[in-house]
């Protein structure tokens, strides 16, 4: 997914420069991520002595097994950014700082585990629980309901299988559709045209359940919008998603106005 830069350079103050950078990034962007397997930054200048002048052609961040606020794992995160001015006094002092904001393009690998295991996530849970929507108190005699037991399948085409159960005061409604994956304005991921799974479902509760289907969609498609992910100073854009086997292909950009001091 990810490809390397290529090239050889023979100048060693060039090799200090680019080595001092690279260490400096790769400690101050793993520091972002509440755990990761491993983060690394290299940087492409042409010609060497630009360095000095903090005068970057583009670096670029691999990052794998990152995770990003106690509970979202990523497989692999890629960002590969434009020309990038920095303040190489602070390189010295340890830190990075940039001149001017500059871009990135983005690529991001999601598997269908670790899709799964956010369902798990307090951030997502308190959108899924305890929840009050009058279209569910309608069918609840007024008490709140939860969807629980979350689970997604990857399927080719963009489209996924989604699985749960919805919990009533006295019985737990199972739901079973899939539906394609989209996105809107390029930070919101949506699920749209979802299809009922009959054969998964208890005749007895199709009627309930397709209701139930239509309401967990709608919460779906507000529940993943990249905003509430941005770091301080970065936003993220998406510009394609793919399914592939079992994991989930993103790409798109990074505005990147200043380099963050936490995640």
């Amino acid at each position: 997914m990810f490809g390397s830069f290529t090239g050889s350079n023979s100048n060693p103050t060039s090799d200090w420069g680019e080595d001092l950078i690279n260490s400096v990034a790769s400690n101050t962007l793993r520091h972002l991520f509440t755990r990761s397997d491993s983060v690394e930054v290299k940087v492409r200048c042409q010609p060497p002595s630009k360095l000095l002048q903090g005068s970057i052609d583009s670096f670029k961040m691999q990052g794998r097994g990152i995770v990003i606020r106690r509970d979202f794992r990523t497989e692999e995160i890629s960002f590969e950014t434009d020309a990038v001015a920095l303040d190489f006094a602070s390189v010295l002092q340890g830190k990075i700082s940039l001149r001017q904001p500059t871009q990135a393009i983005a690529l991001i690998k999601l598997t269908e585990s670790d899709i799964n295991t956010a369902f798990s996530a307090q951030l997502v849970r308190q959108r899924l629980e305890n929840l009050t929507d009058e279209r569910l108190t309608n069918l609840s005699g007024g008490e709140p309901v939860s969807f629980t037991a979350i689970k997604l399948q990857l399927l080719p085409a963009n489209r996924v299988k989604l699985q749960a159960l919805a919990n009533f005061p006295n019985r737990a409604i199972p739901i079973s559709f899939s539906c394609a994956l989209g996105l809107a304005k390029r930070r919101r991921i949506t699920y749209d045209d979802p299809e009922f799974i009959a054969a998964d479902i208890p005749a007895d509760c199709h009627d309930l359940a397709k209701i139930l289907m239509g309401i967990l969609v709608d919460i779906f498609n507000e529940m993943v919008d990249l905003d509430r992910f941005d770091l301080d100073g970065v936003t993220l854009r998406l510009n394609r998603l793919e399914t592939e086997g079992e994991t989930l292909n993103f790409s798109g950009y990074a505005q990147i106005e200043r380099i963050p001091r936490t995640g």
